[in-house]
């Protein structure tokens, strides 16, 4: 449906405010630990959080420091000079009334995020604020858990540039990958380490004027983005279609049903009430210390796409990008490479077959909880692609060994000393096979298989490479056993002929 939308009467336009929960250890105005994960409500709170007469907010360096990153990261004009103001509302999961937010004056600017098509989306600005509490609505009462209050985030704001759902997809999870990959935020998103408002209008195309938006608060993963806006552009398309208005409001989503419902008319900039706040300093950075963390910035999804797109096949690498210990991985090995000077069709032809395993065993199903140990060294997986390139080791066989660099007995073991352990090394050795060979053909219990292939039957060559590889106990090398089988069984073929 999102791709149908630019065959459709009206354009759909979508801004995505982005709220990213920032890994510092404390939070953004209190020494309180950041990290309220399986702890006890209300118990990551200090005076500060709960608004108590006298306590003043102290600023964690911290947080300036991952937002400056997370600006670079976007492509972003870091300024040097910003501010902080109060927004005001009155809510239960907000003790002091307020939210402490940078309003007018943000700590990042103008920039913009490259999607893997190509698209560029305009970033307005990001700004640095202190997150709310959590409300838990009941039946009859609701309760409120400040472990959240003022955990530090950035909230990023686009441009309207967005046009499909499928975009809003993809933009939603680049950024993802950008904060994370950056090291700025744990990126969590059942946790809500990340949280998308979608604002979405719509106009007959060609028309100049944006029509009323409705904003979807708070949702969480890539696919709630995608969907939503999809709900909505149906939802909108046919008010407009019946000749209704479109009320600007704020929408919640309701994952299950698939539908969004209204929950409230849509504030303005003048219902908040912002003023500056008293008790925080503006922050003034030296452009030094932007050139430092510039200087530090780990590698980012296009640095990876540059080094890696040219040997990977692309939907393969965005498959990767989503995990950023398989891409480093994969950039190491290519680094090892470089240093040993291996030519490049040989690194190109051993990093796709690694990231073919990460693929096709790691990332599946059944094997997906191994990404949470640790991975396997650069040096076996570089000795893993030598036997493969000596045949030492059956397909299967390589994904056994593979799987056997996760598990703690085998974990620091070489490669090698894995294989010969688990007697999975090919026999290579040209008479060795052949002496198999012999005594599979010679079996009596094979004969019809011999005498069925000599009147043409090929499918039989199957059964009689098995023989040889339960004979061999597996360790022959399969390729081997149906060369030699096939050369010895049409030479009988032609030797009986000439009897005749």
């Amino acid at each position: 449906m999102g791709e149908n939308m630019t065959e459709q009467k009206y354009e759909i336009t979508v801004g995505i405010e982005c709220h990213v929960q920032l890994a510092t250890k404390t939070k953004l105005f209190s020494e309180v630990d950041n990290d309220a994960r399986g702890k006890e409500p209300n118990s990551c709170v200090s005076p500060v959080e709960y608004a108590l007469p006298g306590m003043l907010p102290r600023l964690n360096r911290e947080a300036v420091k991952m937002a400056i990153r997370a600006g670079l990261a976007l492509n972003s004009e870091i300024n040097l000079f910003s501010r902080f103001d109060r927004k005001h509302y009155f809510y239960p999961d907000s003790p002091k009334g307020y939210q402490i937010t940078q309003m007018y004056q943000p700590i990042i600017g103008a920039g913009f995020v490259e999607l893997p098509n190509g698209k560029k989306v305009r970033i307005e600005h990001a700004h640095l604020e202190g997150d709310a509490g959590k409300l838990t609505h009941f039946d009859n009462y609701s309760l409120v858990d400040l472990n959240r209050a003022d955990t530090p985030l950035i909230e990023i704001v686009s441009m309207p540039d967005i046009h499909s759902a499928h975009d809003a997809h993809d933009y939603c999870k680049e950024l993802w990958r950008l904060m994370t990959f950056s090291g700025v935020c744990f990126g969590d998103l059942y946790n809500g380490n990340m949280r998308f408002d979608v604002n979405i209008s719509l106009a007959e195309k060609g028309s100049k004027t944006l029509g009323k938006r409705a904003e979807i608060k708070n949702l969480n993963s890539f696919r709630s983005v995608e969907r939503a806006i999809e709900y909505e552009y149906e939802r909108q398309s046919k008010m407009l279609d019946a000749g209704e208005v479109i009320t600007q409001e704020t929408r919640g989503w309701n994952d299950a049903t698939g539908k969004t419902t209204s929950q409230r008319s849509k504030e303005e900039a003048q219902d908040y009430r912002y003023m500056p706040e008293p008790d925080l300093p503006p922050i003034r950075l030296l452009s030094d210390q932007v050139k430092a963390e510039q200087e530090n910035m780990p590698l980012l999804p296009a640095d990876y796409r540059a080094t890696l797109g040219v040997i990977i096949p692309q939907d393969i690498l965005e498959i990767l990008l989503d995990y950023k210990e398989l891409v480093d991985k994969l950039a190491e090995l290519k680094t090892e490479y470089d240093i040993q000077g291996i030519d490049k069709e040989t690194s190109k032809a051993a990093i796709l077959k690694i990231s073919n395993l990460f693929t096709s065993v790691l990332l599946a199903e059944e094997n997906s909880s191994l990404l949470n140990d640790p991975m396997p060294s650069t040096k076996q997986l570089i000795d893993l692609n030598s036997m493969i390139a000596k045949n030492e080791l059956s397909s299967t066989s390589v994904k056994e060994v593979f799987l056997r660099f996760f598990t703690p007995e085998m974990r620091f073991k070489e490669t090698r000393i894995i294989a010969k352990e688990l007697n999975l090394i090919q026999e290579n050795d040209l008479g060795a096979v052949e002496k198999i060979v012999d005594e599979v053909i010679n079996d009596p219990k094979n004969a019809q298989a011999v005498t069925d292939f000599k009147a043409g039957s090929e499918k039989v060559l199957g059964f009689l490479v098995g023989q040889v590889m339960k004979a061999s106990r597996g360790k022959a090398n399969p390729s081997m056993a149906q060369e030699i089988l096939r050369k010895k069984l049409l030479e009988m073929k032609i030797l009986e002929k000439k009897i005749i």
